[in-house]
């Protein structure tokens, strides 16, 4: 006798896919709220306060150093300021963080979502890629152009899977882009790279027809390259819409090519096992190299030359690390689920087992979390509501800035300052004109260069103090315990009016 077996149904995944989810969610959130502790970060809020103040005028002299007060200033960055000073005016500097947070989370999740792939594996990535980018994260204006660029790596992907209507959203993004920071000219570079990857790749298909046969990407036809290079021209042609037009392609040229910045800023050196992101960075390398040796099998050429390309430039200049995160994201994602995928079928495992491997991975992210503990939200939210309280426990002179606050009359009226406190500097003493921030390395007129005039006072042994003379320096907020402080401890000209931990400040005696 034949008995009729009803189909049992199987369990379903859903809860404990969900909870995993959610935890990514939660790890996400933790690695992209982050305090604000970018040198650079004060002067693009000072310069978007004083745009917001003086009705979106932006000032073509620099306004805030004594030092170079005719050179023609081109903030390339000018509408993320304005953005950050609005966040700030409206919530405080937890609003600027949460900003950034945002911005940043979006960058990575768009790129990922590249990438057909399950939610879960794109979260996985998402969050381990995070962890690679922690030492670049946070309220900087380079996250606009990591989203920018997340935002192509999604277009480019959705053209080569056929749809040609989503390369009219490129010329818009960079008109945007180029006003919201000069790093627009990544985006350019990219387009520029499958451009001509694809039509030589397209030619080579034109003289050898058999060779599509064995690749693993799509090949492009003579007018979908046609209207990709029309967009992308047109995209090229948009960037120079804006307040300063074609001069913003020379200075962002400028400072891409100073040696300053190559030779003695650390994000402009090579990447080096010697730090903590280079480390992380290595580790992220390798395991993405063994995860194509076990899981890629595919002849795409023109993500080859992306990929290389890319490689390149981040190991030539750490600052570009997160650029190659963001673009090789949708291929770790991909592999990522490759490997789960083998996993799942090496080891043939039933609904039951995946339910207890599912609750076990979200078993570990919690337990990360609680390892994480909740000092890092009670950092966010004492950076957001308490910052002056916040930068008591970083190396920036809050202390002194507030003693300056109550005894202005007792220092001078042309400054002399760390290159890493200038931003700080002008955040927190609005109208001090300043000798130096982070905008400056290229700056120079005749004689005054006043990158190296700052290295030849504060970089040298023994400090030559007739650039004080040059610029007629009258007081100082200096590191303690360097060379240039102990100099100045021993001048009679000059008298040590507050010191701390941090720094201290000098006066020159009137003659």
């Amino acid at each position: 006798m034949t008995v009729n077996r009803t189909p049992q149904p199987q369990p379903s995944l859903t809860m404990p896919t969900t909870a995993l989810n959610i935890l990514l969610v939660v790890v996400i959130a933790n690695f992209t709220l982050q305090p604000v502790t970018e040198p650079d970060f004060g002067w693009h809020l000072r310069a978007g306060l004083d745009m917001l103040g003086q009705g979106w005028a932006i000032s073509r002299l620099d306004p805030y150093s004594h030092t170079m007060p005719d050179w023609v200033w081109i903030e390339h960055a000018w509408l993320t300021d304005v953005f950050m000073a609005v966040s700030y005016r409206g919530f405080g500097l937890l609003g600027v963080i949460v900003l950034f947070g945002i911005v940043a989370a979006g960058a990575w999740l768009i790129a990922s979502s590249a990438a057909k792939c399950v939610a879960t594996y794109r979260l996985i990535a998402t969050a381990l890629s995070l962890w690679v980018s922690l030492p670049f994260l946070g309220a900087r204006t380079q996250m606009v152009t990591l989203l920018g660029l997340a935002v192509v790596v999604f277009l480019l992907e959705r053209f080569g899977g056929g749809d040609r209507r989503v390369l009219w959203a490129i010329p818009p993004l960079f008109l945007l882009w180029a006003n919201l920071h000069g790093g627009f000219t990544a985006g350019l570079f990219l387009l520029c790279l499958v451009v001509m990857a694809s039509l030589l790749l397209r030619a080579g298909c034109a003289w050898w027809p058999s060779l599509a046969e064995h690749l693993d990407e799509q090949v492009s036809s003579w007018v979908q390259l046609r209207h990709l290079a029309l967009a992308t021209g047109v995209a090229a042609v948009a960037t120079l819409v804006n307040p300063y037009g074609w001069k913003l392609h020379g200075e962002i040229f400028d400072s891409l090519s100073n040696q300053f910045m190559l030779e003695f800023l650390q994000e402009w050196q090579p990447v080096s096992l010697v730090t903590y992101a280079g480390r992380s960075y290595a580790i992220y390398l390798i395991g993405l190299g063994f995860a194509m040796l076990l899981w890629y099998r595919r002849i795409e050429p023109v993500r080859w030359v992306v990929w290389a390309s890319f490689l390149v430039v981040s190991l030539r200049h750490l600052r570009n690390v997160p650029v190659f995160l963001i673009v090789s994201l949708p291929l770790f994602t991909h592999l990522i689920q490759s490997g789960a995928a083998r996993l799942s079928c090496w080891i043939q495992p039933n609904f039951r087992q995946a339910r207890i491997g599912l609750l076990g991975l979200t078993l570990l992210g919690g337990l990360f979390l609680v390892w994480l503990g909740p000092d890092h939200i009670q950092h966010i939210a004492q950076a957001g509501l308490q910052p002056e309280k916040y930068y008591t426990e970083t190396s920036y002179p809050i202390e002194a800035i507030q003693w300056v606050r109550v005894h202005r009359d007792q220092v001078g009226h042309r400054l002399f300052n760390e290159y890493a406190h200038g931003g700080f500097l002008l955040w927190w003493l609005p109208g001090e004109k300043i000798f130096i921030d982070g905008r400056m390395p290229a700056w120079r007129i005749g004689d005054r260069w006043i990158v190296n005039d700052y290295a030849a006072v504060a970089l040298t042994d023994p400090p030559m103090l007739t650039v004080f003379d040059k610029y007629a320096v009258d007081w100082a907020i200096v590191r303690r315990d360097t060379v240039l402080d102990r100099t100045l401890a021993h001048q009679t000209m000059w008298t040590r009016a507050y010191d701390d931990a941090k720094v201290a400040i000098y006066v020159r005696i009137a003659s």
